[in-house]
């Protein structure tokens, strides 16, 4: 959705509501062959009380034309897994994995999965607040281990 800020004197409110919208939202990045999810403090302790977490892109106005993306813990996995559904992707991280990371440190949980054809490296990492932008721009976001650094 592209705003002309010009044009539309409405449209300012409206690019700044999208953007904190979609700052809260669990992150999805695919490059290559790596699919890379980062969660927010409130998505981790979603996922931690609800056993998973999902999210939802829209292409197009066609149900058929969107990709759904989900973070799940299973007791039934030990490892690090993918499930592909035509328009749904979800990670499954074995439960005490999960527990472990989100109570500690870690940054993330790191794996790759024989897809049959390839290998695929799935991410899964806490987003940390950027070292550039203001704290209202890092509201919900973990804090950064090197705040205070000069890069």
């Amino acid at each position: 959705m592209h705003y002309d800020l010009n044009m539309d004197p409405g449209a300012s409110r409206q690019v700044t509501s999208l953007r904190a919208l979609k700052e809260n939202l669990m992150k999805l990045r695919i490059a290559g062959n790596s699919l890379r999810l980062r969660v927010s403090r409130s998505d981790l302790a979603r996922l931690m009380q609800s056993g998973r977490i999902e999210e939802t892109i829209h292409f197009a106005a066609e149900a058929s034309a969107q990709l759904s993306y989900a973070l799940e813990q299973s007791q039934a996995h030990a490892e690090l897994s993918v499930v592909y559904r035509p328009q749904v992707v979800t990670v499954l991280l074995p439960g005490s994995a999960a527990r472990e990371w989100a109570e500690g440190d870690e940054v993330g949980i790191y794996g790759d999965v024989d897809t049959g054809i390839s290998r695929l490296a799935v991410i899964v990492e806490k987003d940390f607040a950027c070292l550039d932008r203001s704290e209202r721009d890092n509201i919900d976001r973990f804090p950064n281990p090197h705040k205070g650094t000069v890069c």
